[in-house]
């Protein structure tokens, strides 16, 4: 796809949302549950959407929270509920009426309480009068972490009894406009696809039905009733850092550490963890603004805060040699973007390459039959990494989901996404978080700079040059629903060919190998390289991975093939276009 003439470059104000007109849109406007584009719908990150279109409005949002109360009393879970919001402007007013739900539910809420954690809020400004609270914003891992770490323990009955969960208001990456909802039970990761279906329908039929069963407190009631804790979540994440990353020698060898929030929930947790730890850790930047105005533009001419885009990264990327290794996360700070001196903008399948064997060889506290977990999408060279190491690979459909129970158990000592996702155990082997940590993954690349004196991109290449170097790249291709859902619905009878971009072909799936569950597409592996194919589920596109082992030229072969292959798909169901 072509790059905007815009990226890179700092985002001119004729592309920045206007943000009351958004806030307003999410009160005033009510979503019709007619339409299709207007219901709740959860995709692989829960329900996103904008005020702007009527797919992201307080009526959305209360329909949810009260689908949301009701799936957990029915599962019996009696503990605090912890919820977290991002740094988005609709991130906020969906926080309150999340509280106002929530609350007169019942639910005992925990939020991140300003005046609780003085240290993080220091500087903090917030928009809020003082009729409510000041409320801090909450990285996903920070609410995955809380929400193992009370329910440690708890798993068999009757110590069930008081189990918590969790939700994190937040689109992530998304641009500006754009509001998200996670959901996450007991386990601390990502909801499956069971919950989020019943919470889906539970929702919508609440949007039909003019949200009458959808109980509803005001706001100050909400906080004054007992059943808001306004809690310091700051400090039991940053105390409890050091059981996943030797900070401790990250400190002692002095490396010098770049953090870029990006306007995000990490900035209250980057100066409290430096002081804990005595890093020299630099906050590059600590400006909060929710039209982001302060970001580069990304490769496609929008404004969004994606920290593995080196696009919108650029600003950290022209600092880099300010420090020995930096990294930037997204605005709930579930990924991450490591930046060094050789190697700029790390790629993220690069990334976890070096930390996986970094990993393998420096943790002596994980069991020995801790494997990777990766994405059926993410970079091959992880399976000669984790084969080298004598660890074995679960992989997986896209989707954090399914890395939940491997991190539970301790089967899944580092598991990543090529979208730069990853969590890790702690060090002693158990449970960090089940969901994505980019904190951690940033620090981690400090560890490794200091544990190894080396810079990780220069790791990288010692890596490729045992291990083979792949060329890797996505390409994206417009889709109507109708191919979508073609492209969802192929199965491996469907693809004919015996041989791709001159190879043998190896194998078809449409489901992943470690547990059988549906891709939502089909990858093509052969002799030296593989490409998946899979429909978008925001966006009016389908998406082509490929890598090849072989080199550039044999990458482009596997992608011209591949699109080919999709476009006969969509010939043969009489839906091309």
């Amino acid at each position: 796809m072509s790059t905007h003439p815009l990226a890179g470059k700092p985002a001119p104000r004729s592309l920045l949302v206007d943000v009351p007109r958004l806030v307003a849109s999410y009160y005033a406007l009510r979503p019709d549950p007619g339409q299709r584009a207007e219901r709740v719908s959860f995709g692989t990150s829960g329900h996103r959407g904008t005020s702007l279109n009527a797919s992201f409005n307080e009526d959305h949002i209360a329909a949810i929270c009260q689908a949301v109360a009701d799936h957990r009393a029915a599962r019996g879970v009696t503990g605090p509920l912890f919820l977290g919001a991002d740094t988005h402007a609709l991130s906020e007013p969906a926080l309150l009426t999340a509280v106002e739900v929530l609350a007169a539910n019942g639910v005992r809420v925990v939020v991140s309480g300003a005046s609780a954690a003085p240290e993080a809020a220091r500087g903090w400004r917030s928009t809020r009068a003082g009729a409510l609270p000041a409320l801090l914003p909450v990285p996903t891992p920070v609410v995955s972490h809380a929400v193992v770490s009370h329910n440690a323990g708890r798993r068999g009955s009757p110590q069930r009894e008081g189990r918590a969960d969790g939700i994190v208001i937040t689109p992530s990456h998304n641009p500006p406009e754009d509001g998200g909802f996670k959901y996450n039970p007991p386990h601390g990761g990502p909801a499956d696809t069971d919950e989020t279906d019943a919470i889906q329908a539970a929702a919508n039929r609440h949007l039909e039905e003019g949200l009458r069963g959808v109980r509803r407190l005001g706001a100050r009631r909400a906080f004054a009733g007992g059943s808001v804790e306004a809690r310091d979540l700051v400090s039991p994440y940053v105390e409890d850092l050091a059981a996943a990353v030797d900070l401790e020698r990250v400190a002692a060898a002095g490396v010098r550490v770049g953090a870029d929030p990006l306007g995000g929930a990490a900035l209250p947790y980057l100066a409290p963890l430096a002081e804990r730890y005595g890093l020299d850790l630099e906050v590059i930047s600590d400006v909060v603004d929710p039209a982001f105005s302060f970001m580069r533009v990304d490769h496609d001419g929008k404004v969004r805060m994606d920290c593995s885009s080196p696009h919108a990264m650029a600003g950290l990327v022209a600092a880099k040699d300010r420090y020995d290794v930096a990294f930037g996360n997204d605005p709930d700070a579930d990924r991450h973007g490591v930046v060094t001196r050789a190697g700029g903008l790390l790629n993220p399948n690069h990334y976890l390459c070096v930390a996986a064997e970094y990993l393998f060889a420096h943790r002596p506290g994980w069991p020995a039959s801790a494997g990777l977990g990766k994405t059926v999408v993410t970079t091959a060279l992880l399976d000669r990494v984790a084969s080298a190491a004598g660890r074995g690979v679960t992989e997986v459909p896209v989707g954090f989901k399914w890395f939940v129970p491997g991190l539970r158990d301790g089967s899944l000592g580092l598991a990543g996404e090529e979208s730069a996702g990853a969590t890790l155990l702690r060090r002693d082997g158990a449970a960090w978080t089940t969901d994505k940590d980019g904190i951690v993954m940033g620090l981690l690349a400090a560890e490794i700079a200091a544990v190894t004196g080396r810079d990780p991109a220069e790791l990288y290449g010692d890596l490729t040059a045992r291990l083979g170097e792949p060329a890797y790249a996505r390409v994206d291709a417009p889709a109507d629903a109708a191919q979508r859902d073609v492209l969802k619905r192929l199965r491996p009878e469907d693809v004919k060919a015996t041989t791709l971009a001159g190879e043998r072909v190896v194998a078809v799936m449409d489901s992943a190998p470690a547990n059988g569950a549906p891709l939502g597409g089909i990858k093509v592996v052969v002799e030296s390289g593989w490409f998946a194919a899979r429909p978008s589920g925001t966006e009016d596109v389908y998406k082509v991975y490929a890598e090849s082992f072989a080199g550039p030229d044999h990458l482009r072969r596997l992608q011209d093939e591949a699109l080919e292959l999709v476009a006969a798909a969509f010939d043969a169901a009489g839906v091309a276009s």
